[in-house]
C-alpha cells in the first residue's frame, strides 16, 4: 500500500497520530509541519510517489532520506528503496523486481 509520496510507511506510524500528522497524501501536501516540498513535488508533476520519477532519488529525496541527521532514515536510503519497489508493487513493495532475462 502507497501511503506516502517520498517512501515513509506512514500506516500505523505512532508518531503521527501522536503528533497529529495528517499524512502528506491525505493533505494534499500539507502534514502537520506545513508545505512538504517532495509531496507537493510529485503533485505538480502527476506522481504518486517518488519512485514514478525520471529523477529518482532527486537532491531534495536523497538529502531527506541520506543526509538529515535528526530525521533521516535509519537505515540510510531506506525510503528511496521503498519507492523502488512501489514501481513494481504497490502493496507494500512486496514483490521483488522483475529478474533479467540470463542469455545463455
Amino acid at each position: 500500500m502507497i501511503d506516502s509520496r517520498c517512501g515513509l510507511h506512514c500506516t500505523g506510524c505512532e508518531w503521527k497520530v501522536s503528533n497529529g500528522c495528517g499524512g502528506c497524501i491525505e493533505t494534499k501536501g500539507h502534514p502537520f509541519h506545513g508545505e512538504c516540498p517532495i509531496a507537493i513535488c510529485c503533485q505538480n508533476k502527476g506522481l504518486t510517489h517518488c519512485g514514478e520519477c525520471d529523477v529518482m532519488p532527486c537532491e531534495q529525496l536523497y538529502a531527506y532520506s541520506y543526509l538529515d541527521p535528526e530525521h533521516g532514515d535509519k537505515p540510510q536510503g531506506a525510503r528511496v528503496e521503498v519507492c523502488r519497489r512501489w514501481v513494481f508493487s504497490p502493496l507494500w513493495g512486496a514483490l521483488e523486481p522483475p529478474k533479467q532475462a540470463v542469455q545463455e
